[in-house]
């Protein structure tokens, strides 16, 4: 009795929901194969195309939604952030779709002042225009932003800053009245934002070179610019006798490339004029091809 009644449950059909199932996972399995594989590959053949043929990315705008900003946050980008008013109408949906993203991901810690939507939306938008010709945008090595009055003291150089990126912290700090000034005066060359935010966009790219190919532009232009200066000495004299580059840029690496991104950001036109070889490497860093640049 007990065979018979073996023999019958086994030339049963599965029931239809199992089928369902079993179809619904294989697919499943099938599609994340499929996209890991794809995905592996893309990142091979950019990553190979960047290191021996051109640093440049293969695209850097790939949303499955874009997120918008609410019109009062549209409004402060539209009366105090230039570069905003200069992009396409693409271009500006994908500028806030990042700019939210920082909105979003970001503490934003007031010292001694009250943390408005206009200081938000302005350091954000310092990020996102910096980020905007590169596909990887989330700096990584920032969690908090921490904004002071004016200048503050660091307790932990003991002295007084106008702003730092603190990689221990994961923050970017700023003293307001400092920050502010970089865009009140947009051609001084001076702007706190730029400066710091390139800071950690340099540290986040230096920890993920391995595996991002918008690191690898990043860096890899860079160390050109380096030979290119090295190897060329009447440039490199030129350079440092210049009064166009501050003398601050020659502290070490890490200074030379915010000061040469914030000559680039601020006064892009006299720059190419003084250093049209230069220029050209850190535009291809930023991957920046944008009106007015």
């Amino acid at each position: 009795m007990n065979h018979v009644l073996l023999s019958f449950i086994e030339e049963q059909d599965p029931p239809l929901i199992f089928k369902v199932v079993l179809a619904i996972l294989i697919a499943a399995t099938l599609f994340l194969f499929l996209f890991v594989l794809t995905r592996g590959i893309f990142n091979f053949l950019e990553m190979a195309y960047v290191e021996f043929f051109k640093k440049k990315l293969f695209f850097n705008h790939v949303y499955v939604k874009r997120k918008k900003l609410p019109e009062d946050y549209r409004l402060i980008l539209r009366q105090e952030f230039s570069f905003y008013n200069r992009l396409t109408d693409l271009e500006k949906k994908n500028f806030e779709h990042r700019l939210n993203h920082y909105l979003k991901s970001w503490e934003f810690i007031g010292k001694e002042i009250v943390v408005t939507n206009t200081m938000k939306i302005l350091i954000s938008a310092t990020a996102a225009k910096l980020t905007f010709g590169l596909r990887d945008y989330k700096i990584r090595s920032i969690d908090k932003i921490i904004i002071y009055p004016d200048e503050y003291y660091s307790t932990i150089n003991k002295v007084m800053h106008k702003g730092e990126f603190n990689m221990a912290y994961n923050a970017l700090i700023f003293s307001w009245e400092d920050f502010k000034i970089g865009y009140d005066v947009h051609n001084d060359n001076l702007n706190l934002g730029v400066h710091e935010c390139i800071h950690a966009m340099h540290f986040t790219f230096l920890k993920s070179r391995r595996h991002s190919t918008s690191a690898a532009v990043f860096l890899e232009s860079f160390q050109e610019l380096t030979v290119l200066i090295d190897e060329n000495i009447s440039l490199k004299q030129k350079l440092i006798n210049s009064d166009y580059i501050r003398d601050y840029a020659f502290e070490n690496q890490f200074e030379f490339i915010s000061v040469l991104v914030e000559n680039f950001i601020e006064t892009p036109v006299e720059f190419r004029s003084h250093f049209p070889k230069i220029y050209s490497k850190v535009k291809q860093m930023l991957n920046f091809n944008f009106a007015g640049y």
